[in-house]
């Protein structure tokens, strides 16, 4: 039930994407939508439902044009373009549905990373967040026993192939970032929370990287000397919102500056780029970075 709600919402998202600005009647709506589901009819009052649905959870409002009746997204495609984490979420969606739906015709033709979290619990964890519902989950962490947690989810992230639910932890009395991976089985609750007014996840980790909220850390300039060919992939998927170019050294070496908080998932991401990049500074990062570089080397000495 839940997977069929979410899959309705980013249909309707991309129906109105492919619209255009000059949007959709709701009889124009309602044919797309008996072609789509089986000719059933698109009732208004699910429709509002709809629509509110997608403006709770993806922040996309689907605007009404009284003088023509047309529903239209707001600002256009450029309110999802906007909006990084949201259109990837649509796209990823919207992709699943395709290749649900073309299966057949598709098979051996496309190839697409696996999440499995995202498969079992992420359509559950959002319509609790719709439905401003707590959960109970039953949680296992790495080299950890297992515990029960009651908590309100605020938000969902994705990162390195794992989804995750940043949650107010009852237990804990503060906020707590789990990966579905390692939940072993999890209930929405009856009872209803009151979302933090002004809460934005993408805020919350805007220092940070990857799945580590701050803890009282301040950013810290860092600054990064790599090879020109690594500088091109940084240049297309930066490290941090925060990265800047500065140019190139005498040498032809890119040199790129960034202001974040270095978590062990920062330390991690340096470390995978080996020898194609060098931390200037501060002096501590690029200490703990070649720390982590001489430890692998040992293993294979």
């Amino acid at each position: 039930m839940v997977s069929e709600l979410i899959d309705k919402y980013i249909w309707l998202v991309q129906t109105f994407i492919d619209a255009g600005p000059r949007g959709l009647t709701l009889a124009e709506i309602s044919a797309r939508w008996c072609s789509r589901y089986g000719g059933t009819e698109y009732p208004r009052r699910s429709f509002n439902n709809h629509r509110e649905a997608v403006a709770e959870i993806f922040g996309i409002t689907i605007a009404c044009n009284r003088a023509t009746n047309a529903y239209y997204i707001d600002e256009g495609e450029s309110a999802v373009d906007g909006r990084e984490s949201v259109n990837w979420l649509v796209n990823t969606f919207t992709v699943n549905s395709l290749l649900t739906l073309g299966k057949e015709r598709l098979s051996g033709r496309v190839s697409v990373e696996d999440i499995p979290s995202g498969q079992k619990y992420l359509t559950t964890v959002m319509q609790a967040m719709l439905d401003d519902r707590k959960m109970t989950l039953r949680y296992r962490r790495y080299m950890g026993e297992e515990e029960t947690r009651h908590i309100r989810p605020y938000a969902v992230k994705e990162f390195a192939k794992r989804w995750y639910v940043v949650a107010f932890s009852e237990e804990a009395g503060a906020l707590r970032v789990y990966a579905m991976d390692r939940i072993l089985s999890l209930e929405i609750a009856e009872e209803r929370f009151r979302m933090p007014q002004g809460f934005r996840v993408d805020a919350l980790f805007e220092d940070s990287y990857g799945i580590y909220p701050p803890e009282g850390e301040k950013p810290v300039l860092v600054r990064l000397r790599t090879t020109a060919r690594e500088a091109a992939y940084m240049r297309d998927l930066p490290l941090h919102p925060s990265q800047v170019f500065l140019g190139e050294d005498p040498e032809g070496r890119s040199l790129f500056a960034l202001r974040v908080i270095p978590n062990p998932n920062f330390v991690m991401e340096l470390c995978r780029h080996g020898n194609r990049l060098e931390v200037l500074e501060p002096e501590t990062l690029r200490e703990q970075v070649k720390g982590e570089l001489l430890n692998a080397l040992k293993l294979y000495e």
